[in-house]
């Protein structure tokens, strides 16, 4: 689309945050019209003769609208969350540490933790439709009693109903392949320019062409996943029939496997470039190779002419399920190490205590651990319709996932009394450097002030509990992997009532009360998702908040998990890189003004920009989240250096706004910015503005209520953001004239 040709000028091109915001709200008009870009990602300016204008007077006001690149629809919200495993070990990969040293071990261990979750996926719908349906319920007349989309494979020999359930899991490893192979958009237009590219790793932002590395790894979990089949199947039918064709298949199955295991474990192979047709070869060799294996099982297991046994659960399934999480554990454990070990040793240099990438793989982990175990009690329960009288199915789910039920919900249970505990135990002390920051805001308050003065403090009080969300981050991280490290109990055939009774004298009626309990807890968890992703893309409210989740995990490539969800910032940041290079080619100052996740799109923009269109370029923050969250977050690629760089990529014409009030924005450089923003010998100490927030205690004189305390939330409008344009642009047209006094 066309827009205005005008040029010579300043354009001010706002990004907005997690909000997805509407083009007139982030502009602050009421009639605006897209002069680039599309539905989904586009650029936008008054339309002509509109004079609704909330910007400054002689500046050209554009909005880039990116908010439906990581959601866009109830289905796509609605498929990050149950994709929210598969998406959380994918981010556990970027948040590896700084030191480099440990880039190709982290890799290593995050790829295999995400194969285990395919392999999870797949036991899981394999528990369901082969071992309750296929084993246990089929055996059962009662349980076929009234089931006749069930009762017609009753009374067919075993072999034969394996072989039929088994395309329940096969047809729902093609969907999720299906998924999987359509991105969320087409992203090979907005390929970035080579030239200019930083040196920093947040630089490559959008420079990723990830397609390569997804397509082999979409290949290997592919492989992995149907040979995980063939095992579930092997087993069964070598419990009695250990005969050579079973042997030979069981090999063939391993090879397939230790061949997955292989290629995760060699990342300068799998990271090679997209020309490197040799290994996309073998990787899809490899998928070939495994369907071919289960089309070749599913037609001999039901050829065997020797008898199942006699057994109360699919032979070999619950060993199978209870060596994944003996995996899981041991990768979990092999992680921490690594991190322990490579993390920078000063206590200033380590977000997350250095444990951010094991956080959230084990938080991942155990959410799909959970996610599985509840699918397949769900369905036990459904089967098991009238067990009180002796009908329904021989017994319940394996051992492992009543341990995994009750290791999540025990992590869950004592993350939130920790939780408890720390918000009332930092209270006092959050008050108390809140209430310094309103008497040093609001020293003269007037008569009856003091609850607006209570709700301001309070306001900055929650603000600053973000910082308290580490450790416990942490804690939920530790106490994940320890349960799914108690899983492996199962293999000793004991409940966690009994072990429990014997061990620390709790009745086991009570730890299987907190079980079933545990059970709807994670029910509750997963409709509580759904409901918030609804909510999310249909209400501003609620997806600013939710929407940190999605945003921030959706804008790292797929670099561990084929199958987690697309990344947008492929599209996002090339698209912005080639807007400002066309304004600024064309004649026209370019000041960039981004809210929260906005500001670190265009911080990634920067730094791609040739160094001739960064001298036409300013910066004005707001809500930024760079130094509070990415920092700590993604060392490797977020630090003082790639800040820095930013600052000096457009001669340090870059202000930051924060409050104190806002729980995801801070400052960037410095909570004490200088006096003199333009000291020689420290540019940076002139970036950070603190705005005080409310900017008055009482209601202004025509207004009956009080100034918003804004908090997070974007405002445009504001005194101190229009004095920053104004500043910004008198320093892009040359004529910089005092600094405005930080605040």
């Amino acid at each position: 689309m066309s827009g205005p040709d005008s040029s010579g000028g300043v354009v001010e091109l706002r990004v907005h945050g997690v909000s997805g915001a509407s083009p007139a709200q982030v502009l602050g008009l009421q009639q605006t019209g897209q002069v680039a870009g599309d539905r989904s990602g586009g650029f936008y300016r008054p339309r002509p003769r509109c004079s609704d204008s909330a910007g400054v007077p002689g500046v050209t006001l554009e909005a880039y609208r990116w908010g439906d690149l990581p959601s866009g629809t109830v289905a796509r919200t609605l498929a990050v969350v149950f994709l929210l495993p598969f998406m959380l070990v994918n981010v556990a990969i970027w948040m590896r540490p700084a030191n480099p040293g440990s880039e190709a071990m982290v890799k290593s261990l995050c790829r295999l933790l995400a194969l285990t979750l395919t392999v999870l996926y797949v036991l899981a719908i394999a528990g369901v439709a082969l071992d309750l349906l296929g084993w246990k319920c089929l055996a059962s007349p009662d349980c076929l009693a009234g089931r006749s989309w069930l009762s017609w494979l009753g009374g067919r020999p075993v072999g034969l109903r394996l072989a039929v359930l088994a395309l329940v899991p096969a047809a729902a490893i093609g969907l999720i392949w299906r998924v999987s192979c359509r991105p969320g958009r087409t992203f090979e237009a907005f390929r970035a320019p080579d030239q200019g590219i930083s040196a920093s790793r947040l630089g490559t932002v959008g420079q990723w062409d990830a397609e390569p590395l997804v397509g082999r790894l979409r290949a290997i979990h592919v492989a992995a996943a149907f040979a995980t089949l063939d095992l579930v199947l092997l087993l069964a039918r070598g419990a009695s029939d250990a005969s050579a064709a079973s042997i030979a298949l069981a090999a063939i199955t391993m090879v397939i496997l230790a061949g997955c295991v292989g290629l995760l474990c060699t990342p300068p192979l799998m990271d090679r470039s997209a020309d490197d047709e040799r290994l996309d070869r073998v990787t899809r060799t490899l998928r070939t190779a495994a369907i071919v294996l289960t089309v070749v099982v599913v037609a001999y297991v039901p050829t065997s002419t020797q008898s199942w046994p006699a057994e109360h659960g699919l032979p070999g399934y619950d060993t199978t399920l209870a060596g994944l999480f003996v995996a899981q554990t041991t990768l979990l454990a092999a992680l921490a190490v690594v991190l322990l070990w490579r993390r920078r040793r000063e206590s200033a240099a380590t977000p997350l205590f250095g444990l951010g990438a094991l956080v959230v793989a084990a938080t991942g982990i155990s959410m799909a651990v959970a996610y599985s175990a509840e699918l397949v009690y769900r369905v036990a329960d459904f089967l098991d319709r009238d067990a009180s009288t002796g009908a329904g199915i021989a017994s319940g789910p394996p051992r492992a996932y009543t341990w995994a039920i009750f290791g999540f919900f025990r992590a869950v249970l004592f993350t939130a009394i920790v939780a408890g505990l720390v918000v009332l135990l930092s209270r006092r002390s959050r008050r108390r450097a809140a209430a310094a920051i309103v008497a040093r805001d609001f020293p003269n308050p007037p008569v009856g002030a003091d609850r607006r003065l209570r709700q301001i403090r309070d306001a900055i009080a929650r603000a600053r509990f973000t910082e308290k969300l580490v450790p416990l981050a942490v804690l939920y991280g530790c106490l994940a992997g320890v349960g799914t490290a108690t899983t492996t109990i199962g293999l000793l055939g004991q409940a966690p009532s009994d072990v429990i009774e014997r061990g620390i004298g709790l009745p086991a009626d009570a730890i299987t009360f907190a079980i079933a309990f545990g059970s709807w807890v994670i029910a509750a968890i997963i409709l509580a998702l759904i409901v918030g992703g609804i909510f999310a893309y249909r209400t501003e409210p609620y997806r600013r908040h939710i929407g940190v989740l999605w945003d921030l995990g959706t804008f790292w490539p797929r670099a561990a998990h084929p199958f987690a969800p697309p990344c947008y910032s492929e599209r996002a940041v090339p698209e912005l890189g080639r807007r400002i290079t066309y304004l600024v080619e064309r004649g026209d100052a370019v000041l960039l003004t981004g809210h929260s996740h906005g500001s670190v799109l265009l911080a990634a923009t920067v730094l791609q920009l040739p160094p001739h269109i960064g001298d036409r370029v300013a910066v004005l923050t707001h809500g930024s989240p760079l130094r509070r969250l990415y920092a700590r977050l993604f060392p490797a690629y977020v630090d003082d250096t790639a800040l820095h760089e930013i600052g000096r990529r457009v001669g340090w014409r870059w202000v930051n706004l924060w409050r104190d009030t806002d729980p995801i924005g801070g400052w960037i450089f410095s909570p004490h910015p200088s006096r003199a923003p333009t000291i020689a010998e420290d540019p940076a100490g002139g970036v950070d503005r603190r705005q005080r927030d409310p900017r008055g205690l009482v209601a202004p004189p025509g207004d009956s209520v009080a100034p918003p305390i804004h908090g997070h939330w974007p405002d445009e409008s504001d005194e101190p953001f229009t004095e920053a344009v104004q500043e910004l642009v008198q320093r892009l047209g040359g004529r910089d004239g005092p600094p405005t006094t930080p605040r």
